[in-house]
């Protein structure tokens, strides 16, 4: 061949020509490429004595077309072996099907400022739904903002409601170092826009992320294709946070595909009143989830075992958490209203009184005591807010 195929390997060709005829994630041709290899099921589809129901397509596919509709999208076309190609999607070549999707993809679309390889390879994905709340988007939206600012970027899939605010917040981020904060997994070629009120979140990614799909330039999304998108934005990231989502949601094909490559699934809590809290508090049920709420949360359950052992959100050190042993035991002994003598609190506090002198002299200069009037002690409001 001639033209623009001049300089393709053979690999990539088939590659390419696979990806554009047939469907993302057909199970019938990913154990055909894992039998024959993707030069060999690219020649079997192409055979005279071809059953698959991709062999019309394959009969008139033009490879030099594709690629200067390729070209044309300011995309590339990516492979294994490419210094881009995110390695983590090897997970899916053991995945089960969900749906009747599965397989590792032959090649990915890209367009955009960053490298694939380097915004997926520290990333979280945030999905969710499309009808997402006020609550919903806000939390994913912080979330987002916050996993940027810690070096984690944002995988999602650039829908409305959950997605759209996950891109936003990691997006707000000017001070990250670097420009891979988000990347967007598409089920259309990633010269389109869907949804086409998205077309300057679209742009925005593209200038500080990357758009990502394993559909050709030109191409719209159906039902199947989002299945299949589902299972690269869990396999690309290093685990999932579901934000929003009723019981019949997307966003819940996405969480199947990540506990299959045997990533982390992390779930939010909402209102109990709200149908869109019913997915992430089953999830949260049934143990297939871990309840995250803040960026400590989830960093604990990303990090290498060993290396954090942090639980959860845990509140600064305070002025009583401080105090030694018989600082507290006075303390404690002080009457929650009004005032007491001194003779008296040694008796509560089984101390001498001139050790419980000290120690409530030692109290009021960190303001948790003052002294009303000669020998009678109280405690402050600093205090009472404490215990309450």
């Amino acid at each position: 061949m001639s033209g623009p195929v001049l300089g393709w390997t053979a690999e990539r060709l088939a590659r390419l020509s696979l990806a554009h005829v047939v469907e993302p994630g057909d199970p019938g041709m990913w154990r055909t490429v894992a039998t024959l290899g993707v030069e060999g099921a690219w020649s079997a589809l192409r055979s005279l004595g071809s059953d698959s129901r991709w062999k019309h397509r394959a009969a008139v596919f033009d490879p030099e077309t594709a690629i200067r509709l390729t070209e044309r999208s300011g995309a590339r076309f990516v492979i294994p072996g490419d210094p881009e190609w995110p390695e983590q999607l090897e997970a899916l070549a053991t995945c089960e099907p969900v749906q009747e999707r599965m397989g590792v993809p032959v090649g990915l679309w890209v367009r955009g400022a960053a490298r694939l390889a380097d915004v997926a390879r520290a990333s979280v994905a945030v999905v969710g739904s499309r009808a997402a709340t006020t609550y919903g988007e806000h939390v994913a939206l912080e979330l987002a903002h916050d996993l940027v600012r810690a070096g984690i970027p944002i995988i999602s899939g650039a829908a409305y409601g959950v997605d759209a605010a996950a891109h936003r917040g990691a997006l707000a981020v000017r001070d990250a170092a670097g420009d891979a904060v988000t990347a967007a997994v598409l089920a259309c070629g990633v010269d389109q826009v869907y949804p086409s009120a998205h077309a300057a979140l679209f742009e925005a990614i593209a200038a500080r992320g990357v758009l990502v799909s394993e559909l050709p330039p030109g191409e719209h999304p159906t039902r199947l294709r989002f299945l299949s998108r589902n299972r690269l934005i869990a396999a690309l990231s290093r685990g999932t946070i579901i934000v929003e989502a009723a019981f019949r949601s997307g966003a819940r094909n996405t969480v199947t595909w990540a506990s299959a490559c045997g990533r982390p699934v992390m779930a939010v809590p909402g209102p109990v009143t709200s149908g869109l809290s019913v997915t992430p508090h089953r999830l949260i049920r049934d143990h297939e989830a871990e309840l995250v709420s803040s960026l400590e949360d989830i960093q604990a359950l990303l990090s290498p075992v060993g290396q954090d052992t942090l639980v959860g959100h845990q509140e600064p050190a305070t002025t009583v958490d401080l105090l030694g042993e018989t600082e507290l035991i006075v303390l404690e002994a002080m009457p929650g209203r009004g005032t007491t003598g001194l003779d008296e609190l040694s008796v509560r506090a089984a101390l001498p009184v001139p050790r419980c002198l000290a120690e409530l002299e030692s109290l009021g200069a960190k303001g948790l005591v003052r002294e009303r009037e000669a020998g009678n002690w109280q405690l402050t409001h600093r205090h009472l807010d404490r215990r309450r």
